[in-house]
């Protein structure tokens, strides 16, 4: 990559330069990383151990959680030690990887979201054939296809930024190596490579929000149509979580990506990158772990079985 010359580390956005906040700053991030590795952790543990959850549904919760476990890696410990040391810079590679990673796990992340939402039209829309259409051949092909094309879209981002020659400073306006950030340090001639990858992306992320628009119109038409109160309230309590993450992750995202430069500043956009890089690793487990009784009874055998095995 041609700027590895001119530009050998970044240098990372502060949250203080006093002693003490940068404490109360790692230890803010430490609260939300351990929870939320002990949250996804338990539902992969849970899914894997229970063979009541080997099922399409939980296949994916499954891929979701470590999907989830990626993302808040990425960032996190590399902010909690910059907070703990006092320190700035990220190594020029250091960057490149941390820009590729997030672009894959957050992309893959949105496109098993997407996967998510026909798993629930077909479960809900076309009940009969939910075991032909989403047999285990083909669960395993869906989130392979979500994990593929966020890899592809993390190799076209980072070539496409990091090929761009840097005329500004090395500095970030971010906690982490954030591609807006990158491309703002770039020479003003290079706007037609900016967008290449940007129109790219942007075209599979339209198509996903649509084809999720459309499934959950179609799924909350099947169940107004379901006569008995209690067969609706169970088929909501099987979307209803699934929506509420992919609200929280989609306008998160489109508000920090696509917000208007007349009101972008330092502290907004660093609020906006703590909710759409750290929050839904956090709450993900906790919105699907809330009202899902499987889950539960679940864990609940997994804690009963590893108690009787150290009694």
């Amino acid at each position: 990559m041609s700027n590895r010359s001119s530009v050998n580390e970044f240098v990372l956005l502060a949250f203080s330069e006093t002693r003490e906040l940068q404490l109360l700053h790692f230890s803010l991030f430490l609260s939300i990383y351990v929870p939320a590795l002990l949250g996804n952790g338990f539902i992969i543990t849970t899914v894997v151990c229970d063979h009541h959850l080997h099922t399409p549904m939980y296949f994916f919760l499954l891929n979701l959680s470590l999907l989830d476990l990626g993302t808040i890696s990425t960032s996190v410990p590399k902010t909690m030690s910059n907070s703990l040391w006092d320190s700035r810079a990220i190594s020029y590679s250091g960057c490149a990887t941390q820009v590729f990673l997030l672009v894959f796990f957050i992309l893959s992340e949105y496109f098993l979201l997407t996967v998510m939402a026909y798993d629930r039209f077909v479960a809900i829309c076309r009940p009969l054939h939910y075991g032909t259409l989403l047999g285990s051949r083909a669960c395993v092909k869906m989130a392979a296809a979500a994990w593929g094309s966020g890899f592809l879209c993390a190799v076209l981002h980072t070539a496409n930024t990091f090929s761009l020659p840097l005329c500004q400073s090395n500095v970030l306006g971010q906690f982490f190596c954030e591609i807006a950030q990158i491309l703002k340090l770039s020479c003003a001639g290079s706007y037609l490579r900016k967008s290449g990858a940007i129109v790219v992306s942007a075209w599979l992320v339209f198509g996903c929000f649509i084809f999720i628009v459309v499934s959950y119109v179609q799924i909350f038409r099947a169940v107004l149509r379901i006569p008995s109160e209690q067969g609706r309230h169970k088929a909501f309590s099987t979307c209803l979580p699934h929506l509420a993450v992919v609200s929280l992750f989609v306008s998160t995202i489109t508000f920090a990506q696509l917000k208007p430069l007349s009101i972008s500043q330092p502290n907004l956009d660093l609020v906006l990158a703590v909710f759409y890089s750290v929050v839904p690793p956090a709450v993900n487990p906790l919105i699907y772990s809330l009202r899902n009784k499987e889950l539960k009874d679940a864990g609940r055998r997994l804690t009963q079985w590893v108690y009787c095995q150290h009694k």
